[in-house]
C-alpha cells in the first residue's frame, strides 16, 4: 500500500502551473481541445458529430479518473479541512431558509391548505431515500462534484451532462430564488410590505420587480465563500446556532398561540393539493446535495460524510414538519401571508415584536443557505469543468484560498442577473422538478452501480437488469401520469403499482449483486432505490404543466449546446487529443486496475487524516 500523503503533498501547487497567473482570458483557456483550434477544425468535428455522439453514450468514466485525472486538472488541490461537524452545521445552514419560511406560507394558502404538514411529510421521506443514494456514493466516490461524478461513472457522458446542465441551472435558479426571498424578509424586517425594497416596471408579470438587495447579498455570499471553506463554515457555525434559536422560539410560541380549529378543513383543496405542494417544497429540502459535493475537503469521508448527512437530514426532516403544523394552526391558511408567512402569523395574534425575531432568523437562515450553496455550487461547477464540458478556466482552483473562484464569479453572475428579474413563484417550479430528475436518476445510478460491473455481470444478467429497470422507471412514470390524469381514477394503479413490485423484485430475485459497497451502503436494496425513483417521478407528475414547458425548453437549450460545443469537448479528452491520460476509461482491465488503486488512495487519504478527524 502506497504511504499517506502528507499535509504538503496534498495541497501540493501542481508542477504544470508553477509561474502561471491564477487569472487567464487566452482563448486556449477556454477552449483548449483540437476541436476548437480553428474553423476548419470545428467543421469537421461538427461533420463527424454522429459517431461522437455514439461514442459519449457508451463511454463512461471510472471511480479513478474522478479521483485522480479530473482533480488534477485544477492544478491546485482544495485543502482537506472539514469534520463530521462542520459537514452536519453546514447541512443546516444549506437547507433550513426560503423552503421552509417562504414556501411553506405560499403552498399552503394556495394549494394544500393546513395539510401542508402532509406535503412536507411526503417530500421528506423522498428527500431521506435520495440522501441514502448520495451518501453511499459520496463515501466511494469523495470528490467534488457530487451527482454529476456518479452518474459520469456509472450512466456515461450523456447522463452526466443532462444531469450537469441541471446542476447549473439549479444552481443558479436556487441561489436567485433565495436572494429575492432574503429582500422580502428584509422588508418586513422593516415594518414594509414584502415587495417595497424592489424596483417596480412595466414588464411582464412574473419579471416586473427588479431586486437589486438581492444581486448585492449574493456578491456579499460569494466572496465569503471564495475566502475560505473553513472560514465560511465557522461563519455557518455561528449563524446557524442564532438560527437554531429561532426556529425552536417560533415553536414554541407558535403551539402557546395555536389553535386547533384552524386545522379545519384540513385538505381543502384534496389530495392532488398535497402532492402538488410536496412537489413545490421538496425545494425546502434540495441543499444536503451540497454537503457530497464537500466529500473532497473532507478529512475522512467514509465516517463524516454518513455522519454529517443523515443526521443533518432526519433533524430537519423533523423541525419543517413541525414548522409547517404550527403555521398552520396560528391563523386560517386563507389568512396566510404568501410572502413572509411566520412573522406576519405572529404579528396576527397580537406578538407584533415577535415578527422581527422571526424575520431576523429568515434572514439569518436564508443567509447561510446562500453561503453553503455558494460552496456546493462552485464545486459542482468545478467538477464539471475538470470534465471540459464547460471550460475548464473554471476549473481551477486558486493556490492561496484553495477555492474555486472562477467557478463561484460564474454563479453569483448568473444568478445575480436572475434575481434581478424573476419572481419566486416563477423560479421555484422550475427548481422543483429539475431537483427531482436529478435524484431520480442518481438513484437509478446507485441500482446500476450495485447489479453491474463491466467484466463481471454477464450478458444475460445485464440484459434481465435492464428489462426490470425499465419496467420500474416506466411504471413509476405511469403511476405519475395516471395521478395527474385523473387522480380519482384507480385502474391504472391495480396494473402500475403490481409492475413496479415485479420490477424490483425481479431486480432482488433475478439479478445477483455485482458490487458491494466498500464502507457504507443503502440498505434494501434494490428496494429502497426503486422507491426512490418512484417518488421522484410521482412528484414531478405532481408538478403543473407550466413547469415541464419551462423545463422542456431548458433542456433543449442545453442539448443543443451538448451538439455544438460539450459533445466535442469531452470526446477530444476522452481520446487522450488533449494530452491527458484519460484512454483507461475505455479498457475493461484498466478500468478494473484503476478501480483498486482509486480504493488504496482513498483509503490511504482517510487513515492518515484519522488522527484528527473529529471535533
Amino acid at each position: 500500500m502506497a504511504s499517506a500523503e502528507t499535509p504538503q503533498e496534498q495541497y501540493a501547487t501542481n508542477p504544470a502551473a508553477a509561474g502561471r497567473s491564477y487569472w487567464r482570458w487566452h482563448k486556449d483557456d477556454f477552449f483548449p481541445e483540437p476541436s476548437f483550434a480553428s474553423w476548419g477544425a470545428y467543421r469537421s468535428a461538427l461533420a463527424a458529430t454522429p459517431s461522437r455522439l455514439r461514442d459519449r453514450f457508451t463511454g463512461r468514466s471510472t471511480d479513478a479518473i474522478e479521483l485522480g485525472t479530473l482533480r488534477r486538472r485544477s492544478e491546485n488541490e482544495m485543502r482537506r479541512c472539514l469534520t463530521w461537524w462542520d459537514l452536519t452545521w453546514f447541512g443546516f445552514g444549506s437547507v433550513i431558509g426560503a423552503g421552509i419560511f417562504v414556501l411553506t406560507g405560499q403552498e399552503a394558502h394556495d394549494h394544500a391548505g393546513p395539510a401542508i404538514v402532509l406535503s412536507y411529510v411526503i417530500s421528506g421521506l423522498s428527500a431521506m431515500l435520495s440522501v441514502f443514494c448520495y451518501t453511499e456514493f459520496a463515501v466511494e466516490i469523495p470528490v467534488a462534484g457530487g451527482s454529476f461524478a456518479y452518474l459520469r461513472v456509472e450512466l456515461g457522458d450523456v447522463a452526466a451532462f443532462i444531469a450537469a446542465a441541471n446542476l447549473i441551472l439549479e444552481s443558479i435558479i436556487g441561489t436567485a430564488a433565495v436572494a429575492r426571498s432574503w429582500t422580502s424578509y428584509l422588508a418586513s424586517l422593516i415594518n414594509k410590505p414584502s415587495s417595497a425594497l424592489r424596483i417596480h416596471t412595466s414588464l411582464a408579470e412574473g419579471y416586473n420587480e427588479l431586486d437589486p438587495v438581492a444581486v448585492v447579498v449574493i456578491a456579499v455570499t460569494t466572496t465569503m465563500a471564495i475566502l475560505s471553506a473553513k472560514g465560511t463554515s465557522r461563519i455557518n457555525w455561528v449563524a446557524s446556532a442564532v438560527h437554531v434559536v429561532v426556529i425552536l422560539f417560533i415553536i414554541v410560541f407558535g403551539f402557546i398561540h395555536a389553535k386547533p380549529s384552524n386545522l379545519t378543513p384540513f385538505m381543502p383543496y384534496g389530495v392532488p393539493g398535497v402532492f402538488r405542494a410536496a412537489a413545490i417544497v421538496y425545494f425546502a429540502y434540495g441543499g444536503f446535495d451540497n454537503i457530497a459535493t464537500l466529500a473532497e475537503e473532507t478529512k475522512n469521508p467514509s465516517r463524516d460524510i454518513p455522519l454529517g448527512l443523515l443526521g443533518s437530514m432526519s433533524v430537519i426532516t423533523v423541525v419543517y414538519c413541525l414548522m409547517a403544523l404550527v403555521l398552520s394552526m396560528m391563523q386560517p391558511y386563507t389568512a396566510i401571508d404568501r410572502s413572509a408567512a411566520y412573522s406576519v402569523a405572529f404579528s396576527n395574534v397580537g406578538m407584533h415584536w415577535a415578527q422581527y425575531v422571526v424575520a431576523l432568523g429568515a434572514l439569518k437562515g436564508m443567509t447561510t443557505v446562500m453561503l453553503v450553496g455558494a460552496l456546493g455550487h462552485a464545486r459542482y461547477t468545478t467538477h464539471i469543468a475538470r470534465s471540459h464540458i464547460i471550460p475548464p478556466v473554471f476549473a481551477l482552483v486558486h493556490p492561496r484560498t484553495g477555492t474555486p473562484v472562477n467557478a463561484n464569479i460564474l454563479i453569483a453572475i448568473c444568478s445575480a442577473c436572475i434575481a434581478f428579474f424573476s419572481s419566486l413563484d416563477v423560479l421555484a417550479s422550475l427548481l422543483s422538478i429539475s431537483t427531482l430528475f436529478i435524484f431520480m436518476m442518481m438513484a437509478t445510478a446507485l441500482l446500476v452501480r450495485r447489479y453491474y460491473v463491466r467484466g463481471v455481470t454477464t450478458r444475460t444478467h445485464a440484459m434481465r437488469f435492464v428489462v426490470f429497470l425499465l419496467v420500474i422507471i416506466a411504471s413509476s412514470a405511469g403511476i405519475a401520469a395516471s395521478w395527474g390524469a385523473a387522480p380519482d381514477r384507480w385502474e391504472g394503479y391495480v396494473v402500475l403499482v403490481p409492475a413496479w413490485v415485479l420490477g424490483t423484485l425481479g431486480i432482488q430475485l433475478m439479478v445477483p449483486t455485482a458490487r458491494a459497497p466498500k464502507v457504507w451502503g443503502v440498505p434494501l436494496v434494490p428496494w429502497l432505490p426503486s422507491l426512490s425513483i418512484a417518488t421522484n417521478l410521482f412528484l414531478m407528475g405532481s408538478l403543473g404543466s407550466q413547469a415541464f414547458v419551462r423545463f422542456g425548453v431548458c433542456t433543449a437549450i442545453m442539448l443543443i449546446y451538448y451538439v455544438l460545443v460539450g459533445l466535442h469537448a469531452t470526446y477530444d479528452v476522452a481520446h487522450d487529443e488533449c494530452g491527458e491520460d484519460e484512454g483507461i476509461e475505455y479498457s475493461d482491465n484498466a478500468a478494473d486496475a484503476a478501480g483498486e488503486k482509486a480504493t488504496v488512495k482513498t483509503a490511504d487519504v482517510e487513515k492518515a487524516s484519522a488522527g484528527d478527524g473529529g471535533r
